[in-house]
């Protein structure tokens, strides 16, 4: 599928797997409900797990109605663009859908170029590895297939991931930081 395809794809709610920054993910538009549910149900994921957020830009944030001051946005200058998440509070009801209940929220800013283009066409995406709850992420796209079918609607040809999952860091609004997975 082209590029100008998977971005209709994704901004219509729908549902791919390609190569992040990082490894092969599942992705959606963070901010469509249905599209997040579906990916839960897709991956067969637990249901009180949240997902990593890619964003294109640290302003991204507030659409997630992520506070920012001073201090945080240094901190994340220290972390981005990488492999690297960083949690951080997102205390608002409205967005339960995506942090599950624990008003926290992981979000990425990847070093991908092509990537940081994309998401800021769709908007951010949440982009979980590619593979069912419990089994190994996929190496390529065809181990992919092999784990989702056409419960998907793309699969875009990467090549195989140079990184292994990103590092998860809690950032705290008092600016305490804290590693949640290496």
């Amino acid at each position: 599928m082209e590029g100008r395809q998977i971005v209709k794809t994704l901004e219509t709610g729908g549902v791919g797997v390609l190569l992040t920054d990082t490894l092969y993910g599942v992705v959606g538009q963070a901010l469509n409900k249905k599209t997040v549910e579906r990916i839960y149900t897709i991956k067969d994921r637990d249901d009180k797990k949240p997902l990593i957020i890619l964003i294109a830009s640290v302003q991204d944030l507030r659409l997630f109605g992520v506070k920012l001051n001073h201090t945080i946005e240094k901190i994340l200058e220290n972390f981005w663009p990488g492999a690297v998440s960083v949690i951080l509070p997102c205390p608002l009801k409205k967005f339960d859908y995506l942090h599950r209940g624990t008003k926290m929220l992981a979000f990425r800013l990847p070093n991908k170029k092509s990537l940081i283009e994309l998401l800021k066409t769709t908007g951010p995406l949440v982009a979980p590895s590619a593979n069912p709850e419990g089994l190994l992420p996929a190496k390529n796209t065809r181990e992919a297939m092999d784990y989702f079918g056409n419960r998907v609607d793309f699969y875009e040809r990467g090549g195989r991931p140079k990184n292994k999952h990103s590092t998860i860091v809690v950032l705290r609004s008092n600016g305490e930081v804290g590693i949640a997975r290496k």
